[in-house]
């Protein structure tokens, strides 16, 4: 019973801290690239691995308080839709396309500068001469229609060529063998496994095999 509940909230966990990271298609959609009117430019800030969103989540805080929302535009972590197999089932979850950095639109003067650099989890901003440089709108143009473009899901990463996987389902269970080849968009491996001494070919989807 005590393993079911922690079970059950080992779940509930996860499932809240995907949707505290989630930044969705919609929010990329929605992005404001250009504005004519606006001196601000679009720059890369680097960020401790896996602390993205919570640093984008201070910094938009510190913007309200401190009510810098002319200075600072706009805050982006660029995300795509995948699946990953987790507990042997299919999820769609969040990958982030450039883990440790993260995009912020604003006008680069000292109190703007202090406010993103100072933010918790910010190393530095990414620019030449060890000044922050702007990225071209072209650029980051590039970056929101690949978090928003449709379709499916692919899968992320699970199986390289060469794995050793031990088959977990369908006739040839407890069989193992390498893998030959991985299609990420089905979510399938090609498996070698020995039959009566030869290496036969086996396709099978991501939740029939383990890695070893």
């Amino acid at each position: 019973m005590d393993d079911q509940v922690k079970d059950r909230d080992q779940t509930e966990e996860e499932k809240n801290q995907d949707l505290s990271e989630e930044t969705s298609a919609e929010e990329a959609e929605e992005t404001e690239i250009e504005d004519s009117d606006s001196p601000a430019k679009w720059y890369v800030v680097h960020t401790y691995s896996g602390h993205e969103n919570k640093v984008a989540t201070a910094l938009k805080q510190r913007i309200e308080s401190e009510h810098l929302e002319e200075k600072i535009i706009d805050v982006l972590v660029p995300t795509q839709e995948k699946i990953e197999i987790r507990g042997g089932k299919k999820e769609t979850v969040k990958e982030k396309i450039f883990p440790g950095y993260i995009l912020v639109k604003m006008v680069l003067d000292d109190e703007a500068w202090l406010a993103v650099r100072t933010t918790q989890g910010v190393t530095a901003f990414i620019g030449m001469g060890g000044k922050p440089t702007p990225i071209s709108n072209k650029e980051v143009k590039s970056i929101v229609s690949y978090m928003s473009q449709g379709g499916q899901p692919t899968y992320k990463q699970v199986y390289s060529e060469g794995d050793t996987v031990k088959i977990t389902d369908g006739p040839f269970t407890e069989f193992i063998g390498k893998v030959e080849s991985v299609d990420k968009e089905r979510g399938k491996v090609r498996v070698l496994v020995s039959i009566f001494g030869r290496e036969t070919p086996v396709e099978l989807d991501f939740l029939q095999v383990a890695k070893l």
